[in-house]
């Protein structure tokens, strides 16, 4: 059953605040300049030591991405969305189910949101709409993430989404001189059936 989602399928997905699409080219400006985020790159665990200075071009690095972000719509086996704010028409950040075990109908779950995007519910909106697409549109049984105990906003948004806590990594990420637990939080099939991403 879970071996016939079909990820080739590149959809369109619409909120009231974000919209979900294939990406262009136009968004790779603003994708480079969430991923050289100070902020967004220490939420993510992309770096170990603290820093307030964006992350400076790399003319090897925009060649890279525009590549990779080039390929997204032919991947087989996963789904990489871009985050349009509605109100602008800007790309914002990316949504991504990846990791794609068809043999229990599983996915994880990544989402990133770049400094003109946050604070505004559009990652809930996002998360809702695209873990909506993966339960309902591609038949998954299960989809599954890790986020940072230095995020809690990112995990309240995942909570409002209907993820659950499953249980801590501990110390999975050096910061710095600290050692950083990661939550390991899930949304099952029923559960979305039951609440549709807005759980009481």
């Amino acid at each position: 059953m879970f071996e016939s989602a079909d990820f080739s399928i590149k959809p369109t997905l619409t909120g009231a605040k974000v919209l979900l699409r294939p990406f262009i080219p136009e968004d790779l400006d603003a994708i480079l300049a969430a991923l050289r985020d100070p902020d967004v790159r220490r939420l993510t665990g992309s770096v170990h030591e603290e820093s307030t200075e964006p992350v400076p071009e790399d003319p090897a690095e925009h060649e890279r991405l525009r590549d990779w972000y080039a390929t997204r719509e032919t991947q087989p086996d996963r789904l990489d969305l871009a985050i349009a704010d509605i109100a602008t028409g800007r790309c914002v950040g990316e949504a991504v189910l990846n990791r794609w075990d068809p043999g229990n109908g599983s996915c994880n779950f990544r989402i990133l949101i770049g400094p003109d995007g946050q604070g505004r519910g559009l990652g809930t909106e996002a998360t809702r709409l695209i873990v909506g697409y993966g339960f309902e549109k591609l038949g998954l049984h299960r989809i599954s993430l890790e986020v940072y105990a230095f995020n809690p906003r990112a995990r309240r948004a995942y909570e409002k989404a209907g993820f659950r806590p499953e249980g801590v990594l501990r110390e999975s990420l050096r910061y710095g001189d600290e050692w950083i637990d990661a939550t390991v939080m899930s949304i099952l099939s029923r559960e979305w059936a039951e609440h549709h991403g807005h759980p009481a």
